[in-house]
């Protein structure tokens, strides 16, 4: 391995551990986004903590973050080297998720605190291939609305964009290692999320979007119904 590639994979790694969420929601907010909800400095928590501007903005950001990270390991190894590319994409990932940036001991062991992945898995697959962007993203946004699952979308992403490489990849389009990059990502991203897939498994996972508002409607809904029926009884 050459030093520009190392020097790539180092800059990615880096570049992904800017806690741009925890910046934004200090400016905004004067508060540490790592002590509110679920901790984590992605968009969704900087959205619940900050508002949505904030978190659409941390996003594109992470995003642009992990691009960054590809386009960076490309340069320095004259784009000959698309495993550099790809492995650079996904410590982008880690970085983001373990920032190096955010170490904290937290009940006697050292800890590196940081977001989900999603949007620094989106980044990183538009790096590697623009187009995939388009792709995914309308993708996301049916999955999210139709699920109502924060976590789930999240996973999906690396997932699609596994798929779309795959298919790429098996007709000659891009390199295998374009592959390689979704699977490591889908891994990191599951990793960062065991809490939520637990959650989703015993069915306590949070909805948000309009899955959330029918929820609380059906359950206002199903007291009020109780309520009615209690009153009935008693008379």
């Amino acid at each position: 391995m050459s030093v520009n590639s190392v020097i790539a994979l180092i800059a990615g790694y880096l570049l992904g551990s800017i806690p741009v969420g925890l910046l934004m929601v200090r400016v905004i907010r004067r508060r540490d986004v790592t002590k509110w909800y679920s901790g984590r400095t992605g968009g969704t928590n900087v959205m619940r903590v900050a508002g949505v501007w904030a978190g659409a903005g941390t996003a594109i950001a992470d995003a642009l973050k992990a691009a960054l990270a590809v386009w960076v390991a490309r340069a320095l190894t004259g784009g000959g080297e698309p495993w550099i590319e790809a492995i650079a994409g996904a410590l982008a990932i880690l970085g983001h998720n373990h920032s190096i940036f955010l170490i904290r001991r937290e009940d006697g062991k050292i800890q590196l605190r940081g977001g989900a992945g999603g949007a620094c898995s989106f980044g990183g697959a538009m790096g590697l291939w623009p187009p995939a962007g388009l792709i995914i993203l309308p993708l996301v946004a049916a999955i999210f609305y139709g699920i109502g699952y924060a976590s789930v979308t999240t996973m999906s992403v690396s997932f699609l964009a596994g798929i779309i490489f795959t298919i790429r990849a098996a007709l000659g389009l891009s390199p295998w290692a374009y592959v390689g990059y979704a699977i490591l990502a889908e891994l990191i991203v599951i990793w960062a999320l065991r809490p939520n897939i637990k959650r989703l498994l015993n069915g306590d996972e949070r909805l948000v979007g309009w899955r959330a508002r029918k929820k609380i409607q059906e359950k206002h809904e199903n007291s009020r119904q109780e309520t009615e029926l209690t009153e009935s009884e008693d008379s």
